[in-house]
């Protein structure tokens, strides 16, 4: 392991080799971290946390931190993070809660832009981007491929979609559905599909026009949400996206934004 002289580092922590830790840097115990990672300068990291390989955390992040829940009382929680994730200035992310399930877990191939702040018993999928000071408050979901603009606030329980692309500054109390478009206007709009993202992550012509297809009767016609999904059912899509898109609705506990 290459760690700098001043970097401190438990004995109880489980560092490969292959990981190198910056200047001033504090590992604390029960951190585990995977080969080739890289812990740059003042970055402390609490644990119980687990650190998957070839993972790159700057400067002055602050991983594996208790919550900011007040019902916490220091039972023994954990975070996990993936693989092949950048974790950039100043970034936040805390361990679970017991009412929570005890995990916040993040996936492999995430970009957290600066500040971003992830709370207590929120799960990352993979391949997710969130901008400078999005945040995440407890038990937010978040699915492949979502794309969090900058300084949005996301309420606690609420789910964004896979594959959907959230404008900065929103505030969200409801669920944002997979493959969208949404705004910040308030409320929030949903403008259709989000074409670009989807054409970027290899979804076919004819998935996306079935997805513009969906989004047109949940979002653009004067069907109420349980209309909308009847009238998309009766259409007989093939899309295994839209069927992906009207189970989200239906599992949504919270609603979602039309």
């Amino acid at each position: 392991m290459k760690a700098h002289p001043t970097a401190i580092i438990h004995p109880q922590a489980q560092i490969a080799c292959s990981v190198t830790v910056g200047p001033y840097s504090i590992i604390g115990e029960g951190v585990e971290i995977g080969d080739a990672s890289e812990v740059m300068s003042h970055v402390v990291i609490e644990g119980p946390t687990r650190i998957g390989k070839r993972n790159r955390i700057f400067h002055f992040a602050a991983v594996g931190f208790p919550c900011q829940d007040l019902k916490y009382k220091g039972e023994p929680t954990r975070l996990e993070i993936g693989d092949d994730n950048v974790i950039r200035e100043y970034v936040t992310l805390h361990r679970g809660t017991v009412e929570g399930g005890g995990v916040t877990s993040i996936g492999n191939h995430n970009f957290l832009m600066g500040y971003v702040h992830i709370a207590h018993d929120c799960h990352l999928g993979d391949h997710i981007i969130m901008a400078n000071g999005a945040s995440l408050a407890g038990h937010v979901e978040i699915g492949d491929y979502a794309m969090v603009g900058a300084f949005c606030g996301i309420h606690q329980f609420c789910r964004i979609g896979a594959y959907s692309f959230l404008g900065s500054y929103s505030v969200v109390n409801k669920d944002i559905l997979p493959y969208s478009k949404t705004s910040a206007e308030r409320p929030l709009g949903v403008y259709g599909a989000n074409q670009l993202g989807l054409e970027r992550r290899g979804l076919s012509p004819d998935d996306i026009t079935e997805l513009h297809a969906a989004f047109r009767l949940l979002s653009r016609s004067k069907l109420n949400t349980t209309q909308a999904l009847a009238a998309i059912e009766a259409r007989g899509f093939k899309s295994e996206h839209v069927r992906a898109l009207v189970g989200f609705i239906k599992t949504s506990q919270r609603g979602v934004a039309k």
